[in-house]
């Protein structure tokens, strides 16, 4: 297998190509799960839309408050690494430990109160579909993007793997959100590598003890390995959202972590 360097990758052209392979792939999921749906679609356009507010919100600070950080961490990293590291494997490598980086942080938003408000957002959707994947309140966003600046300046990860996992990343997360009825044999030999839609949403269950489990973002084997896993069956009429709380209005969300 030749040296494949990851200073070849143009990262302004990638950075574009990212977003256009996000957009068609949610277009897809989108008809998909609304061709082949799980469950009976609740909330209709305005749901959707107010998902997508938030998520366009996240897009306008982006380039004020995301890239900047990240721009900053990939300035000061420790600069540790050899350089024979720029190598195709140890991209597969950065792209595991990320992984197992965002299963904690997941985790710990679950856990600490103060985080807690701000993940609760993506929560109160009462309905699951691709538009759920990409709700999440600016803040914490802006708090994510801070810890992840920790994590490129303490292992020296070069950009080029942060850009790559934000992709799969951002993939996984429309996936298993979705509402999209897959063959049962298909998911489980799918759900033994990654994570599915059947058990990300008994993470989003409304019932509190399950609603703290099924952390696993791409790789599902984190949840097995640090006992975080739900024994539950994902049920096509189980309740989504917060135990005892309902979801709220756009400018309500927005502003639900600082009441």
């Amino acid at each position: 297998m030749p040296d494949v360097s990851l200073q070849l990758w143009h990262i302004p052209d990638f950075l574009w190509s990212k977003g256009s392979i996000v957009l068609a792939f949610l277009i897809l999921v989108l008809w998909l799960e609304r061709r082949y749906p799980v469950a009976r679609m609740i909330g209709g356009i305005k749901r959707v839309a107010k998902n997508f507010g938030l998520a366009g919100f996240n897009l306008l600070l982006a380039p004020l408050i995301v890239i900047p950080i990240t721009q900053w961490a990939d300035v000061h990293a420790l600069d540790w690494r050899p350089e024979a590291w720029n190598i195709w494997w140890v991209l597969i490598i950065d792209l595991i430990v990320l992984d197992m980086w965002i299963y904690w942080w997941h985790r710990i938003n679950h856990v600490v109160p103060f985080l807690w408000r701000f993940h609760e957002v993506h929560h109160l959707d009462e309905t699951l579909d691709a538009s759920s994947a990409v709700r999440f309140h600016f803040g914490e966003v802006a708090l994510s993007s801070l810890v992840r600046a920790a994590v490129i300046v303490l292992l020296d990860m070069p950009l080029v793997s942060i850009i790559f996992f934000e992709l799969l990343v951002t993939l996984s997360a429309i996936f298993h959100h979705s509402n999209w009825r897959l063959k049962p044999s298909i998911e489980k030999a799918l759900s033994r590598i990654i994570v599915t839609p059947s058990i990300h949403w008994v993470h989003h269950h409304a019932l509190r003890r399950d609603t703290d489990s099924n952390y696993s973002t791409i790789l599902s084997i984190w949840d097995h390995l640090f006992g975080s896993g739900s024994a539950k069956a994902r049920d096509p009429d189980m309740p989504i959202g917060v135990e005892g709380r309902r979801d709220q209005k756009f400018i309500e969300l927005a502003l639900r972590p600082f009441k």
